[in-house]
């Protein structure tokens, strides 16, 4: 089964839909403008059910098959949010808002399942219900995490949950994926060295914080080379270094670093945390200064699980003919939330020869569209397939 016939007659009707998305892009959960007009075309599909304001600002919309003998519910979720980023794409429908573009393709995903929901509303050509989800603040905020906090999976009883992001580098439509272990956790370090300020020209006479945390910045990458068996992954990075004086001839009380870790397990994000507070406080001693270090534990990782990966890639090779094994990804995505509630699996769709995601030239390739929508759709119809 190709791209489904219908769903490629809608494909420019749902590109208007991408790009009007496009040129109003918001931030975190300030998605309102965005959840309305996901909601008003939910309505006008017919939908069996609205309803606004799960997980603050998200979106849930339940359509039933032309029966529910199977009992079965499936969730398919799409983010909506935009990045503080200032377009240069230079497009007709280029982002209206200053400091805010959809640099990353939410305007693609939200898109895509909005034509995945038109079509399975118009056919119901399946025996169950479908819950799609439109989820606020996927970049940092958490979105995916409140709606589940407000009980969306036992609300609408959801059994398997599946999700999708585009990927440039990757032939347009083509999808890739893999089993276990996907996306990695993302948490944040906020490390404060402080010792005894004094002139520049007298170091003796003072406990130099800049000392402290340059070793720091150094010590810190031993965690990988060093701690970490080498086919673990982990990833940590010093991305802030900021003092208490900005004179060339002042030694500062304090120097504060910042910085994020990338771990795939378990154990990798424990022995993270665990040395970065142990490498440090041994620096602050060693030179007469204290620290204050604060890990601060963002999304978790995201696993795929077994069964339904292997499902969703027969639907892949069942739409575009392929399904590559996709390659382990060290950004985060908080899909894994829902994950940890519910077994499911998420899937990357090729956007082609595009800038990368989180950049100011990025723009979803809408020739995308019918292989994603069909994707979704195909997962609904083959798991919950017409008696």
């Amino acid at each position: 089964m190709p791209v489904k016939n219908r769903i490629a007659e809608m494909q420019s009707e749902i590109a208007e839909w991408r790009q009007d998305i496009h040129a109003h892009p918001e931030i975190l959960f300030e998605t309102h403008r965005t959840s309305a007009l996901v909601a008003e075309k939910l309505k006008d599909f017919g939908c069996d059910e609205v309803v606004t304001g799960i997980g603050r600002t998200g979106v849930v919309g339940v359509i039933r098959g032309k029966s529910n003998a199977s009992g079965k519910v499936i969730g398919l979720r799409a983010d909506m949010d935009a990045l503080p980023i200032h377009e240069q794409t230079g497009v007709a429908y280029a982002s209206k808002t200053a400091n805010a573009m959809h640099a990353c393709g939410h305007d693609g995903h939200t898109a895509m399942l909005l034509g995945a929901a038109k079509y399975l509303a118009e056919t119901r050509n399946f025996d169950g219900t479908v819950v799609v989800i439109f989820q606020p603040a996927e970049e940092g905020g958490g979105g995916g995490k409140e709606m589940c906090d407000d009980g969306m999976m036992d609300r609408w009883g959801i059994q398997e949950v599946y999700g999708m992001h585009n990927w440039p580098g990757k032939p347009v439509g083509s999808f890739s994926i893999r089993p276990g272990a996907f996306f990695a956790a993302t948490d944040q370090f906020d490390i404060s060295f402080e010792g005894k300020g004094g002139h520049a020209a007298k170091p003796h006479e003072t406990i130099d914080t800049t000392v402290m945390a340059a070793q720091a910045v150094l010590a810190l990458q031993t965690i990988a080379s060093r701690n970490a068996d080498p086919i673990d992954k982990v990833v940590v990075s010093v991305t802030s270094f900021e003092t208490s004086s900005k004179a060339f001839n002042v030694i500062p009380q304090k120097v504060q670093i910042k910085g994020t870790v990338r771990t795939m397990s378990k154990e990798m994000r424990d022995l993270s945390e665990r040395r970065i507070k142990e490498i440090c406080t041994g620096i602050a001693a060693t030179f007469g200064g204290s620290v204050e270090v604060k890990y601060n534990r963002g999304y978790p990782v995201m696993v795929n699980h077994e069964e339904q990966t292997e499902f969703a890639a027969e639907v892949a090779r069942a739409v575009s003919g392929g399904c590559e094994e996709a390659p382990l990804v060290m950004g985060g995505e908080d899909f894994a939330f829902m994950l940890e509630e519910r077994p499911g699996a998420y899937i990357l769709v090729g956007n082609g020869d595009t800038a990368m995601v989180h950049h100011p030239m990025y723009n979803f390739n809408d020739e995308a569209i019918p292989a994603g929508c069909s994707w979704w759709a195909e997962i609904v119809e083959r798991r919950m397939p017409a008696a």
